[in-house]
């Protein structure tokens, strides 16, 4: 399947995965309040630390493994036997530790955990990892779709009140589980297994682990940002919190897409030497990638204030305070991730992304620990946006002799002047109209996107470039004309 068409299904999967979030959060947050909405994304930010330990960096390590084999039959059996033997181990040592967990330590959430079991058990039959490495994008964007469509229309007939929340969190790990065996099924004609040794399966476990540091790190300031603000400001800040995250998350999927689809590719393109056509792709794909997140980023804080308390209710109007600044974590995620998936983990030098990751989960668990117990909530935003902004700056100090970071950062520069002329369009244009509902809303995104859109195309006819074509099908001559 060509890499456009992977691009497609895994955008429209993305963007299906972020409109499902923002058709369930405003039902729950006024069925279940503020504090339902903290408590809830408490005990589920545990959880998934569980389910990351249970994964071990595969979703990195296994793409990039499978991959490299894919042309070799013999060869794809047996990598795939020995990584999945391995999971098993992993994943069933850790569900029995999450088990533990929920018996002995959980407090309030406890039930709440308890229904989240199977996102644990999913991670025995999790096979994204080896679809992604073969090329096959299409069975895991359509199959969860169809699952978590179920699970939506569950939410709304049997979720009441805060009482229900165990019901949530069951009918959403259910739908995790669901979703990884039917894609499981898809494995079927592609790869089978056979039996391996042990000690062949173990192999794979070092440099899993070495990835997984990463994984822990990143998510660190991703996950347990939750975890303190619940612990040291409550669960109704935490439930604001919550509700700013969830856009900004939601909208960083449209990068990691991009990301997850690139990587098999540049891993397959790596081993067959084509390191100048690597680095075109780098290029054009840092070109692509600012544009969107200075688009989503200059975006989201021009309405922020206008957009929560419509979306979530007055209650969670101080989520668009916070999602304002929040927005702009999204161009650093964006940099770093091209980086990674692109360049550092195509090449197997997985120790560069472990050193960025892990420095800027320590500057969050630093910048989390002395800002919270002062700023609540906010404490935390100013912490992510420091942890965020950590990797790719650590990224740039050990690449910059080999990536053209001074042509990155002037791809940067302009497309915040494009994204700042957005902002203040937008905020004009919201000043002259006044408070106002949903119609206002749709106003002023409308003109957002067509002052940023205007702007980019202009930028883009009188460099020359012809990024918008990247998506498209690919035309008899393209190649030879296409000048970016």
């Amino acid at each position: 399947m060509s890499t456009r068409r992977n691009a497609l299904y895994n955008m429209a999967y993305r963007l299906f995965s972020v409109l499902l979030p923002l058709v369930t959060a405003p039902y729950l947050s006024r069925t279940v309040g503020r504090e339902g909405v903290g408590l809830y994304s408490y005990a589920w930010s545990i959880s998934y630390i569980f389910c990351l330990i249970g994964m071990l960096g595969l979703n990195d390590y296994g793409v990039r493994a499978i991959a490299q084999v894919r042309d070799d039959r013999k060869e794809l059996d047996r990598t795939f036997s020995a990584i999945w033997q391995m999971q098993l181990l992993v994943a069933g040592v850790t569900l029995l530790a999450w088990l533990g967990y929920v018996f002995f330590v959980a407090g309030e959430e406890k039930l709440i955990s308890l229904h989240l079991t199977m996102m644990s058990v999913s991670c025995l039959v999790s096979f994204d990892w080896c679809l992604m490495g073969l090329d096959q994008f299409r069975p895991i964007a359509l199959r969860n779709t169809l699952v978590k469509t179920a699970a939506a229309v569950c939410i709304f007939l049997f979720v009441k009140g805060q009482e229900d929340l165990w019901i949530y969190a069951f009918v959403w790990s259910l739908s995790t589980l669901l979703g990884n065996l039917s894609c499981a099924m898809t494995l079927r004609g592609h790869v089978r297994y056979t039996r391996v040794t042990m000690r062949e399966s173990l192999k794979h476990l070092g440099p899993c682990s070495v990835l997984f540091i990463s994984v822990l790190a990143v998510n660190i300031y991703r996950t347990m940002d939750k975890v303190m603000v619940t612990a040291i400001a409550g669960a109704e800040e935490n439930g604001l919190y919550e509700n700013a995250e969830k856009i900004i998350y939601c909208l960083s999927g449209f990068i990691s897409a991009i990301g997850t689809v690139m990587m098999p590719k540049i891993s397959h393109m790596q081993q067959r030497g084509e390191t100048e056509a690597i680095r075109k792709h780098v290029d054009r794909s840092m070109n692509l990638i600012l544009c969107m997140v200075c688009a989503m980023a200059f975006g989201v804080a021009a309405v922020a204030d206008r957009f929560a308390p419509l979306f979530y209710g007055e209650a969670f109007a101080y989520s668009g305070t916070l999602m304002a600044p929040l927005a702009f974590s999204l161009i650093a995620i964006g940099f770093a991730n091209v980086i990674r998936t692109q360049w550092v983990l195509p090449q197997g030098r997985d120790s560069i992304f472990v050193r960025s990751v892990v420095c800027g989960a320590v500057v969050n668990l630093i910048a989390n620990g002395w800002l919270i117990p002062k700023m609540g909530s906010m404490g935390a935003v100013v912490g992510t946006l420091l942890a965020e902004t950590t990797v790719p700056v650590v990224q740039y100090i050990i690449l910059r002799k080999e990536l053209p970071y001074g042509r990155f950062v002037a791809y940067l520069g302009i497309y915040c002047v494009i994204g700042g002329g957005m902002l203040l369009a937008v905020r004009g244009v919201g000043a002259a109209m006044g408070a106002g509902g949903w119609l206002q809303l749709a106003v002023l995104t409308l003109v957002g996107m067509a002052v940023y859109v205007a702007l980019t195309l202009i930028y883009w006819k009188v460099s020359g470039k012809r990024y918008w074509t990247v998506l498209l099908p690919k035309r008899k001559g393209d190649g030879k004309k296409d000048r970016s």
